[in-house]
């Protein structure tokens, strides 16, 4: 079959960043045909031939072990040679196999549940692109004889390769650019949870001269989403805050792509946010980042050019790597989510910050921590350097993608009569602007902004909202989640 029939029956789908899809439909069969469809594409574009080494790795989900067999038994069944590099950073995995001009695949559900799992594949110098996506849902698979059961699990005795260390060229990374005093001084808390990354963040914080006190280390997965984050997380930074002991909290989502970084008050930093500062702090020419992220990036004219995508890192790298070509120097990109991706090297005093066109979540948190300690000020009066541009988001859980879109579409068609009927109108005054590069956001009369998106991950529907403070965004975003949610039921 091809790839694409074995997503219509498998369910498990590309979504804004790789293949994802319940761990029930995720079987090793699956799996298997994927990376198998994966590899066949890159035979196509000479990117893979018997004999080539695929870098492979995975998060700390209990279904992930067994999704990397089955990923690295197709590898081998198709001639190449699986590199596993154990359980760590996408960003980590993606720099190894870049650097050695290498296909990678990293099996993560990022920060969706547990109960669902995911595979990001990645070309030899780079992430996969829609484009890349849409040929390998053409490749016919065809499942070798025997090596599965009739549940669809591997049968045959497959035993992941020895771990390669990947992790000493990450930590070097941050090592050689930033310095061995760039956070001495600083007491950072690390809020561990399961985040992949969990211990080579506080070897990274050390390494940069700060003290890093291990947080909250779980033994279960933690669902922690940057974009949304959970009442009991907000609490936690909170306590921690009180204690007085700590400059900062970090933390990241399940594979440490994403990053969440709290002041010394505990108020965790939307990643949009801290995607400026490090923007800011790396001398930016131009800024690539998804529609749905704060308007302080342009309001702030701190940066020559700034361009707008879709939600997904795909579309972030296409349109940063085109403002490279195209002569935008420094070229860097940024999701609401706070992953931070650079389309070429960072030189700054004689040093170079090799380009990495991922996302990354320990660039941003350092940039701002730095920032803020040149400063002599701390995090909390380094946001004060912004424009007062507020942004907050949450989404509505079980809601199929498909109901969201009709939804989505309903409103498009009659934007002014369901803004109303929403309140929307009541609440910000009428509509100014329609923007629909992905899903539905509004610009209403005094400045306020709403947007709804079906998630291309998980079913959910994502509301996001942007206002002139916080109190009033948190307000507006607490009445759009009701009204909605009455709406799209």
């Amino acid at each position: 079959m091809k790839i694409s029939e074995w997503m219509s029956q498998s369910g498990v789908a590309f979504g804004t960043s790789g293949a994802r899809g319940l761990v029930v439909s995720m079987t090793d069969a699956v799996c298997f045909a994927y990376t198998v469809g994966y590899l066949k594409y890159l035979q196509t574009v000479g990117e893979f031939s018997a004999g080539t080494s695929v870098a492979i790795a995975g998060d700390l989900r209990p279904s992930s072990p067994r999704i990397l067999q089955a990923c690295a038994a197709a590898i081998t069944w198709m001639q190449g040679k699986p590199v596993f590099c154990g359980f760590v950073p996408t960003p980590a995995l993606s720099l190894y196999a870049f650097s050695n001009g290498i296909p990678s695949l990293m099996v993560t559900g990022s920060h969706i549940p547990d109960d669902r799992n995911g595979i990001k594949f990645n070309r030899a110098y780079g992430e996969f692109l829609k484009c890349d996506e849409s040929a390998m849902r053409m490749q016919e698979v065809v499942i070798p004889e025997g090596w599965f059961n009739f549940e669809n699990n591997l049968s045959i005795d497959f035993k992941l390769p020895p771990i390669k260390n990947v992790l000493n060229i990450y930590i070097d990374r941050y090592c050689n650019f930033f310095g061995a005093h760039a956070l001495s001084g600083l007491t950072l808390g690390v809020y561990q949870h399961s985040a992949v990354g969990r211990d080579v963040m506080v070897t990274i914080i050390e390494a940069l001269g700060g003290k890093a006190v291990p947080l909250a280390r779980s033994d279960v997965f933690v669902s922690v989403d940057t974009e949304a984050v959970r009442e009991e997380d907000i609490v936690l930074a909170h306590e921690w805050a009180k204690t007085g002991s700590y400059d900062a909290i970090l933390t990241t989502d399940g594979d440490s792509d994403r990053p969440l970084l709290a002041d010394q008050q505990g108020n965790w930093i939307r990643g949009d946010i801290l995607g400026i500062l490090a923007a800011k702090k790396l001398g930016a020419a131009v800024v690539t980042t998804p529609v749905s992220s704060n308007t302080a990036l342009e309001t702030s004219g701190y940066f020559p050019a700034v361009r707008r995508t879709q939600i997904g890192s795909p579309f972030v790298v296409s349109a940063m790597t085109a403002a490279a070509a195209e002569g935008f120097l420094p070229s860097v990109g940024y999701e609401a989510n706070g992953g931070f991706l650079l389309a070429s090297d960072i030189v700054q005093d004689g040093k170079t910050l090799q380009s990495l066109p991922t996302r990354d979540a320990v660039l941003p948190m350092l940039c701002a921590l730095i920032a803020a300690k040149d400063r002599k000020s701390n995090l909390k009066e380094l946001l004060t350097i912004l424009p007062p541009r507020f942004t907050v988001s949450n989404r509505l859980k079980n809601i199929p993608t498909e109901r969201s879109m009709q939804r989505i579409q309903s409103f498009r068609e009659n934007i002014s009569g369901v803004a109303d009927a929403l309140g929307f109108v009541c609440c910000c005054g009428s509509v100014v602007t329609v923007d629909e590069i992905d899903g539905l956001r509004l610009t209403f009369q005094n400045g306020e902004i709403i947007h709804l998106r079906a998630s291309g991950n998980a079913p959910e529907l994502r509301l996001y909202v942007e206002a002139g403070n916080q109190v009033r965004a948190e307000e507006l975003l607490d009445f759009c989640l009701k009204s909605v949610e009455k709406w799209i039921k």
